[in-house]
């Protein structure tokens, strides 16, 4: 195998486990796919290399935004307080280290569900919150793999076309 193939295999390799760890929150999904690119791009060093890696970064930093920024005003609009979510961040964050994988997750709605709980006096009253909490997580999940995606695509085709 020559250089360039090799290159390709392990940028292609990294772009695959970028995207899987956009879906399971142990590993830095875009990070890893914009790293994927730029293996292939930058020892190329032409056009089609460079302006492929700078439309992955593109895509990458505005999923990186936009997934933080939609779900977010989502939940402010729908009435979850500040402090249910720093629940939720700080039971994720235990929930990663106890339940590989998924505690993040299930962490952060345990959280919000646990201080909306609190915070209302009723689990029937307590489940919306905790609903709007679980869609823009996965609404999160949706932005940052269509950005992962959008940057995958911008790869083959500077494959294609260089």
């Amino acid at each position: 195998m020559d250089t360039v193939t090799v290159t390709t295999l392990v940028a292609g390799l990294l772009i695959v486990v970028g995207l899987a760890g956009v879906v399971i929150p142990v590993l830095p999904g875009l990070l890893l796919v914009v790293a994927g690119v730029a293996v292939w791009a930058v020892p190329r060093d032409d056009v089609v290399g460079w302006t492929v890696l700078g439309a992955a970064v593109a895509f990458a930093a505005l999923g990186t935004v936009a997934k933080y920024l939609l779900p977010g005003r989502r939940l402010r609009a729908s009435g979850v307080p500040w402090w249910s979510l720093g629940a939720g961040a700080v039971l994720g964050v235990v929930g990663f280290f106890v339940v590989p994988v998924l505690g993040l997750v299930l962490g952060f709605v345990l959280g919000v569900f646990l201080a909306e709980w609190r915070r209302l006096g009723s689990t029937d009253r307590a489940w919306p919150s905790t609903r709007q909490a679980l869609s823009a997580v996965g609404w999160s999940i949706v932005i940052e793999l269509g950005a992962g995606l959008l940057a995958t695509a911008a790869w083959v085709v500077g494959l294609v076309v260089g």
